[in-house]
């Protein structure tokens, strides 16, 4: 009993660590711009349980009909234009949390865009993470490309690291691109018994495995955390620390865990880091 009731106080006392500054204008406009994309997603979540996912887009092998930044990345980098990418949203959520990514990335050139969708009783990361890899595979076989790009938001990233750090993924996945993704766990995750929420935990079993060495892993990782974030906690826990990993950590400053698939700040990063595969990230902490 009294373990239980420390692991209460421990989550509680990280929830009110991070609401000291709860009041700040800085984080009363995250809240503000939070709730507006809250509101939006919720209109459209019910389009995401309809045919259990979207279609994968088509590659584009000419310039008819492309606009400047679209013609742009096709002739400067092909390969990086036609890598296909797989979306993979976060806990009780859907793709259409990435609807402005996706219509963003079209426009930017890339249109080999793919989702992975998976239940919310989904039990164990590990799992999800080999059902990850088969799906890869059949985008690689039906595409004919050697690599693709992930991009996870919150648990998808962790799912996607799990995949490409731990299940050999490496060697499919050229650059993961997590959003506000529990990478070293959430103390937030200690009031909740679900299994799959005791995976993210600090001090769990999926955690100690992550930690392991990865001498040989080759992903390209950037994940990106924000100071405001209310289901990491504390927040720079969706930073990657990881001796073994290629990996830049980027702060995004002010926007909600919700918002961001939806930043425009983000999304342009993202589309930059994926026009120029041979670019590797500084790692930063």
């Amino acid at each position: 009993m009294g373990s239980w009731q420390d692991e209460v106080r421990g989550a509680l006392d990280g929830l009110a660590y991070g609401a000291r500054s709860a009041l700040s204008p800085r984080v009363l406009h995250g809240a503000a711009v939070e709730l507006g994309w809250l509101t939006t997603h919720l209109a459209m979540y019910p389009l995401g349980l309809v045919g259990g996912g979207t279609p994968a887009l088509p590659a584009r092998l000419n310039l008819a009909g492309l606009g400047p930044a679209q013609r742009g990345l096709l002739v400067s980098d092909v390969r990086a234009a036609g890598t296909p990418i797989l979306l993979a949203h976060g806990i009780i959520d859907n793709h259409t949390i990435f609807a402005l990514m996706r219509r963003q990335l079209l426009r930017r050139g890339f249109s080999g865009l793919h989702t992975f969708s998976y239940s919310p009783l989904t039990l164990d990361v590990r799992r999800t993470a080999e059902r990850m890899g088969r799906e890869i595979e059949a985008i690689c076989e039906a595409t004919g490309s050697d690599q693709v790009h992930v991009i996870g938001h919150s648990l998808g990233g962790l799912i996607a690291r799990y995949y490409v750090q731990r299940l050999g993924g490496d060697a499919r996945v050229h650059t993961c691109v997590t959003l506000g993704t529990p990478h070293q766990g959430t103390v937030a995750a200690k009031l909740l018994p679900w299994p799959l929420v005791k995976q993210v935990r600090p001090d769990s079993d999926l955690m100690a495995e992550l930690a392991e060495p990865a001498p040989d892993c080759r992903t390209r990782f950037v994940a990106f955390y924000s100071d405001v974030d209310q289901l990491i906690v504390p927040q720079r826990r969706a930073r990657i620390r990881h001796p073994d990993l290629l990996a830049s950590n980027v702060r995004v400053h002010g926007v909600g865990h919700l918002s961001l698939p939806f930043h425009g700040e983000v999304v342009h990063r993202i589309t930059g880091v994926l026009a120029h595969l041979d670019d590797e990230e500084p790692r930063t902490a």
